[in-house]
């Protein structure tokens, strides 16, 4: 990467990336009627993790990044929701929905660590 930014040096930023990528990965195989419904709603709630860290990150103030963090972590929600319908409709296999869960479970922890840190007095 040519520019550094100070998101690239956040292990969970890195993790939402692979997360995403999972997320594109698993969607590909869904029925072509999927396109724009919930093949689109993953994908975007996907992107929108490592988005909202990046911008998050740029803010001047620790609340300002912790209301960005909260938003990703609200996307990670809702990416877990839809493989739920995902996994009803089989469009994803058993194994699928367990691995992405627990990458989407694995996201939250670590946010939820960054927010803490954030939040404590220095």
């Amino acid at each position: 990467m040519a520019a550094k930014f100070r998101f690239y040096q956040l292990g969970v930023w890195q993790k939402a990336i692979d997360y995403a990528n999972a997320i594109y990965d698993a969607t590909s195989d869904f029925p072509p009627t999927e396109k724009f419904g919930l093949t689109s709603q993953l994908c975007r709630a996907a992107v929108s993790i490592s988005s909202n860290i990046a911008e998050g990150s740029s803010r001047s103030s620790s609340k300002d990044f912790i209301r960005f963090i909260e938003i990703a972590y609200g996307s990670i929600m809702e990416t877990v929701s839809q493989l739920c319908i995902a996994r009803r409709r089989e469009f994803v296999t058993d194994a699928q929905f367990e691995a992405l869960s627990a990458s989407g479970d694995e996201l939250a922890r670590m946010l939820s660590g960054l927010k803490k840190s954030l939040a404590s007095p220095k």
